[in-house]
């Protein structure tokens, strides 16, 4: 049974990052929210230190494991608290310390986990220390991923990519970008396929980077696809269409993404909540933990209701890196998870913001940048509607079809 605890094994790697979430990323958050698209070159001394730690072993859970669905322990009843669990819990603690820095770490892109779920163990090896980003988003799809356009047909030993993507975090910044495309759009979802494209192909163009309302330091790209041409062996997984399957291949990246983007969310509230106490214990008011809410201020009510919101939100995204952990199917906490922590994270940063007043709307404190990056965690890897679509077709056991 999952612990609520940290598990002692995983103490020593959060305890790290807090640490570099307070003593490196935090002193140049605003710097690199202001430069918009400046790389972070901070983060090059940071990287380096974390792939020395994952050579020696020391960091054992630094990044994502991936849920892969054909693989079995066994059930021995063992309990194993991974990488996957690891992973959350450290990216919260990175993100109580800047979301925006997080995503634009070299190596730690989402792509990195779709690899992370769907490649052969081959390809895990031929890809390992690839930075990869993640493109699934084009103009006409929105969050219907599976409704994707983009093309790719073989040709010979190579397929030929055709097509546009938009909002591709890292997509400029990455050595790699992880493309969906379909191989036969007549065929549905079953025939979505992710490619791994490597930046120097000359077929891919980025096109454009765009402003945005916040993660300023994450570089957010347009990309189109014009002829690309990629080795068939870099196919990630199974080339094979299998209509029986559908969109569960696919679906195994989002099970591993999805409790990654709750955990920044988690980690930015955390943030937002740390700071707001001081502020408001500066202020005279006292948040009691003993004392039933409504016999103190409004202001100490609003607080302990928010960090009941967050508890939820930290617990659902535990449960579901811990199932992954244990080789459980995840889908529907994975959707939980987001959908709990997207949700609890914006509006905790927001009412932080209300609740420092003056403070929480100016640039003397970081409330309000706080709040503009936890807003596309609510957004990206799948909507806010979205993720309760899914869970509602979970829990009735309904079909995409049957219930829209």
């Amino acid at each position: 049974m999952i612990s609520l605890e940290t598990p002692k094994k995983h103490r020593v790697l959060v305890d790290q990052a807090h640490q570099v979430a307070m003593n490196m990323l935090r002193p140049i958050s605003r710097k690199y929210d202001l430069a918009e698209h400046s790389y972070p070159k901070e983060l090059d001394m940071l990287a380096a230190m974390i792939d020395g730690l994952s050579e020696s072993g020391s960091s054992s859970g630094a990044g994502a494991a991936g849920v892969r669905r054909e693989e079995s322990d066994g059930d021995d009843g063992r309990v194993r608290n991974g990488t996957n669990l690891a992973s959350v819990l450290s990216v919260a603690e990175m993100c109580w310390g800047d979301t925006a820095l997080l995503l634009s770490m070299p190596r730690q892109g989402l792509g990195n986990s779709a690899i992370a779920s769907v490649a052969t163990p081959e390809q895990q090896a031929r890809y390992a220390g690839t930075w990869a980003a993640m493109a699934i988003t084009e103009p006409s799809t929105g969050s219907d991923s599976a409704s994707i356009t983009t093309t790719a047909r073989l040709d010979g030993d190579e397929y030929v990519i055709n097509g546009e993507k938009i909002y591709v975090t890292s997509g400029e910044r990455a050595d790699s970008v992880v493309v969906w495309a379909t191989l036969d759009k007549a065929l549905g979802r079953a025939a979505i396929k992710s490619f791994v494209v490597k930046k120097d192909n000359p077929g891919m163009k980025v096109e454009r980077l765009e402003h945005k309302l916040g993660i300023r330091a994450s570089d957010t790209a347009a990309i189109t696809f014009t002829d690309c041409r990629v080795p068939a062996e870099d196919l990630l997984g199974s080339p094979e269409i299998d209509v029986k399957q559908g969109f569960a291949g696919a679906m195994a990246t989002f099970d591993n993404t999805r409790p990654l983007v709750a955990a920044m969310a988690v980690g930015c509230a955390r943030a937002s909540l740390d700071l707001t106490r001081d502020l408001l214990a500066q202020a005279g008011v006292e948040v009691d933990y003993d004392r039933p809410a409504q016999v103190q201020s409004a202001a100490a009510a609003k607080f302990l209701q928010m960090e009941a919101d967050w508890e939820a939100a930290q617990l659902l995204t535990m449960q579901a890196a811990w199932m992954a952990d244990n080789r459980k199917p995840n889908s529907l906490e994975a959707s939980m998870a987001k959908a709990k922590a997207g949700r609890v994270g914006s509006d905790i940063t927001l009412s932080c913001v209300e609740l420092a007043g003056s403070l929480g709307y100016s640039e003397v404190e970081l409330l309000e940048k706080w709040s503009r990056d936890s807003k596309i965690l609510d957004i990206f890897e799948g909507t806010q509607q979205i993720q309760l679509l899914i869970v509602a077709r979970r829990l009735l056991g309904l079909t995409s079809a049957e219930l829209r």
